[in-house]
């Protein structure tokens, strides 16, 4: 009988942690403070820590895709905001030639982003060829908007490297450096109503720049994952004609170690709390479960098995 208390505290103390090593840490790789995936990404965490059992998850701002899929790979994440940069990483292209990232599964298709080339209106820049020699933010180095500027640049007839003067700058300090004229243009993705554009234009800081049919169709043609697209008239203050340009469909990325049953939950808890996604960013509503069509990547098995149950899949 005197054994009977340190028998039940002994049990007690391999059923709590038993519990704790229950516990599931899901790590939300998101992009810069000022964008959109940020604050989606925060939301999502608090989601699936208040309505998955055991798990708690928190978002981390990144440099955006390239980063993303680097802190997949370390295993630093295990979920992850991307844009199209996730097919070149799958299939061993562009940046990642040879170093296929084999790891990347979908979970869910997001929203499409928009690539803006924003212009001071005191540049004097009416063209992508007038971006010769300004200085020209291009986002986070090594991030999936350096790489699409540099691939602008290049279908445009300007030499990336000796031609535009690139600042690597984030949404905020992008806003910030064209309020202090310290830079000329920028390269910003994201998706329409994206906040640091918003910013500028409501401050009339900047015009929103054409991308002209035939460097559209060249971009489209060399990268599978962007697809034509027209900002309307009036998406942003002072933007009275549509805009054309170009867009990458982003999607939720999770590393392919995390387990079935984890995959389905999350997907599962996304779609049913959709509506506190589309009350942080309204763009949110265009997560639909029959836009797993254009997911470039296998989709997750838990993933999989959610989307088969709704009759997405078939």
């Amino acid at each position: 009988m005197k054994r009977f208390p340190m028998l039940l505290l002994a049990l007690l103390f391999a059923l709590s942690s038993s519990l704790a090593a229950a516990d599931v840490f899901i790590n939300v790789g998101t992009g810069p403070v000022g964008g959109t995936y940020y604050p989606v990404g925060s939301a999502m965490a608090k989601i699936w820590t208040d309505s998955v059992p055991g798990m708690k998850a928190s978002a981390q701002s990144t440099g955006g895709t390239r980063n993303n899929i680097q802190l997949l790979a370390d295993g630093d994440a295990e979920i992850a905001f991307a844009d199209g940069l996730y097919y070149d990483a799958y299939n061993g292209k562009g940046h990642y030639e040879g170093n296929p990232q084999k790891f990347l599964r979908a979970l869910a298709p997001l929203y499409p982003e928009a690539i803006h080339i924003l212009v001071a209106k005191e540049s004097g820049i009416r063209s992508l060829a007038d971006l010769k020699g300004k200085r020209v933010s291009v986002g986070a180095v090594g991030g999936s908007t350096m790489l699409t500027a540099r691939q602008i640049f290049r279908l445009a007839g300007l030499d990336p490297d000796a031609d535009v003067k690139s600042e690597n700058l984030g949404h905020a300090e992008t806003v910030a450096a064209f309020s202090d004229k310290r830079i000329d243009a920028s390269v910003t993705i994201g998706a329409l109503g994206i906040a640091s554009v918003v910013e500028t234009t409501t401050l009339g800081l900047v015009d929103i720049l054409d991308i002209p049919d035939d460097i559209v169709a060249k971009i489209v043609e060399e990268t599978p994952y962007f697809a034509p697209l027209s900002i309307p008239a009036g998406t942003y203050k002072g933007q009275d004609n549509p805009v054309k340009t170009f867009s990458s469909p982003n999607i939720l990325a999770v590393h392919e170690k995390v387990d079935d049953e984890t995959a389905y939950e999350m997907t599962k808890q996304l779609f049913q709390h959709k509506a506190d996604l589309v009350a942080v960013s309204a763009r949110m509503d265009a997560m639909d479960p029959s836009q797993i069509s254009i997911i470039r990547i296998p989709l997750h098995p838990g993933a999989e098995k959610y989307y088969r149950e709704t009759g997405a899949l078939k």
